[in-house]
């Protein structure tokens, strides 16, 4: 039998398909091979930059290190606002996994409000970190840190916030400051700010924010997984902004609001030799503390509902019928334009009949026969009504107007008010109807359409103090940089003065004195010092009953009394308002006298001025008397 012997060609074809799947093989190789390298070209070569960059912002982050305000000082280098160190709670939501997760850890944990805490991150600027909270204790610092693996993205940042010394006073003045809003930052004068930046909401703080906010900084930081800081790469220092010196005086200030207490009202003292405010109160007030540290929207809400208005600062913004005061104006105009003489003599019996109207004086029986001094000084509503109906609305506008009535006083404040001077103009533009003559004579006792602010008050009895010149009012004495060189300083600006020759407003002014030595202000007479003034009573609400003390109090007068001294050459003017307290002569005059005084004692020694009481007496009610101003 023979041998198998394989066959040569079924050899060759099966070493021919090995070789080729080998083949096969090598080629399916290469081709990984090859894609493997062109890939990883891309990703060196072609996308390496890309990629390193997103590496290293995986790693690194730039912080925004907010700049430091600057300091707040009264006319005597008081500290009014200062900045104290806070620990502040941030997270970073692009290293958050789990939000939901993360907010139920910090209820649990720091016994945050779930709701605040979602609004807050769902409201948040993308990229830039979220503050969670303001103020965190150094216990809850503590818990922080010590669930840092539970808590990414969540960061404890020192940081200063603003503080106010005094407290409440001086609120409306220094105002507030707080997060500037994606609609603020969007504004000309804030473009460039970081998001989350600290801005002047209010008073000072707004007015004169370039001034005090500084210049942020920034840091880059290297983060773990977490991101948690692990260690600084670079800083770049925020720059501490300046400081703003103001011309109120604080001891006059404090006293002010003290004075006037629980009442709503203001009080305004002003140099009328330069315009510096030296005390701009007002009643109620609020905590500035508590709104730049944030508050939650319930209390913010119940904040502006509250019908006491403690946000608005009554100094600059309230507008009130003038009352009696307006007199003062009267009596210039009158002189003026020759209406009546300095020793002419109008009857007063108690009331003025207009047509079929009657207008009676605040004294029953009236004054007799009166001239301009005595009519001043006594408050004679008749002798004002026969002016007003002489001259006409036009004429007492006019003069209204030169002493800056139902104008702005320009005041470096915002959203000062501009009170109102009516005219036949005006009511046919906002009314639709003519003017009548009872409205003239309404307007000449500063009752009907007219209405002004305290400061502007405080500005007119400081005119006729000051022999008709008056100066722009202001609160900013200067501004010094961080090496505390001056960088600014407020220059007098003078208006434009009464036309009034200076004989005939000797008249006036001797006729503003007797107010309080023999008319309706002698609970103004001081021992200390020789003022003039004059009262008003401003009526809210026509009333059949003359008692004040049967009308609620919400329907009662408001109480005026505007007075300067000393009397030969002023250096203080003031004006005072209190809401719904009735006469001038008691409830206002006694509040002003004690405010000059106080003044009066603090330039005796500097030794002494610290020993002057501060303080509301508690002899201060204010009782009624029996006069209408």
């Amino acid at each position: 039998m023979k041998p198998d012997i394989p066959d040569p060609g079924l050899q060759s074809t099966g070493l021919a398909d090995i070789q080729g799947r080998l083949l096969l093989i090598r080629v399916v190789v290469l081709i990984i091979v090859g894609l493997l390298a062109v890939r990883l070209w891309q990703l060196q070569v072609r996308d390496g930059a890309y990629y390193r960059n997103l590496s290293h912002d995986n790693r690194t982050r730039s912080v925004v290190l907010h700049p430091v305000r600057g300091f707040i000082y009264d006319r005597n280098g008081i500290l009014l606002a200062n900045r104290v160190p806070s620990f502040n709670l941030y997270v970073q939501l692009g290293d958050v996994p789990d939000r939901e997760a993360l907010i139920g850890k910090l209820v649990t944990l720091l016994s945050l409000d779930r709701s605040e805490l979602t609004k807050t991150m769902d409201t948040h600027v993308r990229g830039t970190p979220v503050r969670l909270k303001k103020g965190v204790s150094l216990k809850e610092a503590a818990i922080v840190e010590s669930h840092r693996l539970d808590l990414p993205g969540v960061v404890i940042r020192p940081e200063f916030q603003r503080n106010n010394p005094e407290g409440g006073y001086a609120a409306h003045v220094l105002g507030y400051v707080g997060v500037a809003s994606e609609e603020q930052l969007t504004r000309e004068a804030f473009q460039g700010l970081p998001a989350g930046s600290v801005i002047g909401q209010y008073g000072v703080e707004r007015i004169y924010e370039r001034t005090l906010r500084g210049h942020a900084g920034r840091k880059l930081i290297e983060v773990d997984a977490l991101g948690h800081e692990k260690r600084m790469i670079s800083v770049d220092k925020p720059q501490v902004g300046n400081d703003v010196y103001l011309t109120i005086d604080f001891r006059l200030q404090k006293l002010a609001e003290d004075l006037l207490g629980e009442e709503a009202g203001a009080i305004v003292a002003l140099d009328p030799q330069t315009g510096d405010i030296l005390a701009l109160a007002s009643r109620p007030s609020f905590d500035p503390n508590a709104l730049s540290r944030g508050l939650r929207a319930d209390v913010w809400n119940d904040i502006l509902q509250d019908e006491r208005h403690p946000l608005t600062n009554r100094a600059i913004q309230g507008q009130y019928p003038p009352g009696s005061t307006f007199k003062i104006i009267m009596a210039t105009a009158a002189l003026e334009t020759n209406a009546v003489g300095p020793t002419d003599t109008l009857d007063c019996g108690g009331r003025f009949r207009l047509g079929d109207r009657t207008f009676r004086d605040w004294k029953k029986y009236g004054h007799g026969n009166v001239d301009l001094h005595h009519a001043i000084a006594d408050s004679c509503d008749v002798y004002f009504y026969r002016l007003g109906h002489r001259m006409g609305i036009e004429t007492i506008a006019a003069y209204a107007k030169q002493f800056g009535l139902g104008a702005r006083t320009g005041i470096d404040l915002p959203a000062e008010g501009t009170g109102l001077v009516p005219s036949r103009e005006w009511k046919r533009q906002a009314r639709g109807e003519p003017w009548y003559p009872g409205e003239t004579v309404s307007v000449s006792i500063g009752q009907g359409y007219v209405t002004v602010t305290p400061l502007q008050m405080a500005k007119v009895i400081g005119m006729i103090g000051n022999n008709g010149i008056a100066f722009q009012p202001h609160v900013l004495r200067g501004v010094r940089g961080r090496r505390g060189e001056w960088i600014d300083e407020w220059s007098p600006t003078q208006a434009v003065p009464l036309t009034l020759p200076v004989h005939q407003l000797e008249v006036i002014q001797a006729a503003l004195a007797a107010v309080v030595t023999e008319g309706t202000a002698r609970q103004a007479r001081s021992s200390v010092v020789p003022l003039a003034g004059k009262t008003g009573t401003a009526q809210v609400v026509s009333l059949r009953s003359e008692s004040q003390e049967e009308t609620p109090k919400r329907f009662r007068d408001h109480a005026w009394f505007v007075a300067y001294a000393p009397f030969e050459q002023p250096g203080i003017a003031v004006a005072v308002l209190v809401e719904h307290m009735g006469h001038g002569g008691s409830a206002a005059a006694p509040l002003a006298k004690e405010l000059i005084e106080a003044y009066v004692s603090y330039g005796v020694d500097d030794k002494e001025r610290t020993q002057v009481s501060l303080t509301r007496p508690s002899d201060k009610v204010m009782q009624q008397e029996p006069r209408r101003d």
